[in-house]
């Protein structure tokens, strides 16, 4: 197999995502870190890799890949030893690429990405309401999506997991998820917790986000 290079920040959840599914693959890689804080992505030599300048971007024999469900989902093609992961069965893989566009446009995007975005690059500190109650509705649909089921896109553990999990472990540094209100989250979350390569994948890197979020002094908007 040639070596597989990951570019990325430890604290992006995107990054996150990519290194929980490399962890469950038991795929061995060497990580790059490319502070995008620092704007290291907007270098010339990043910009060769991936004009797009996000992480993660995956470098497999020569190729670049970014896009943390483009590299989850081709990882799992390429080098899982079955589809468990990511399935070939295609209604259950209908239900993964759901949430995983989900995820994408409602989780990173409309949930995250709306707050990081005027946080960071335009210093506005004071968050407007209504993205206090984005992060409740996706809550309110995560819980909805585990009822009756251990994962978040059914029975068995997806890449549609690493997916969000990467990215609600980072909205909580806004939002604490409620234990009491969220039952099926809190526990789909602990179960999730309990996987061998967890901490180091995914853990760590959400401590660092929530620490540079706390240095922040941000509030929300009455």
């Amino acid at each position: 197999m040639t070596k597989l290079i990951l570019y990325g920040l430890e604290a992006s959840p995107p990054v996150r995502t990519a290194k929980l599914t490399l962890a469950a693959l038991g795929i061995p890689y060497e990580f790059v870190e490319v502070n995008t804080l620092a704007k290291e992505n907007f270098s010339e030599a990043f910009l060769k890799k991936n004009p797009q300048h996000t992480v993660p971007t995956l470098e497999d024999d020569g190729h670049f890949i970014w896009d943390s469900h483009a590299i989850s989902s081709y990882l799992v093609s390429k080098y899982g030893k079955d589809d468990s992961l990511y399935p070939k069965d295609l209604l259950q893989r209908a239900v993964v690429d759901q949430r995983l566009h989900f995820e994408s446009g409602v989780v990173f995007a409309n949930g995250l990405r709306s707050i990081t975005m005027p946080l960071f690059k335009g210093g506005l500190t004071t968050i407007p309401r209504e993205r206090y109650d984005a992060i409740i509705e996706i809550y309110d649909f995560l819980e909805t999506f585990l009822k009756g089921q251990d994962f978040i896109a059914g029975s068995q553990l997806t890449i549609a997991d690493f997916s969000i999990i990467s990215t609600l472990t980072s909205l909580a540094a806004f939002v604490e998820v409620d234990p009491a209100k969220y039952t099926r989250v809190t526990a789909w979350i602990k179960r999730l917790e309990q996987l061998p390569y967890y901490e180091e994948a995914n853990a760590k890197g959400a401590r660092t986000f929530g620490e540079i979020i706390k240095k922040t002094n941000f509030k929300f908007a009455s």
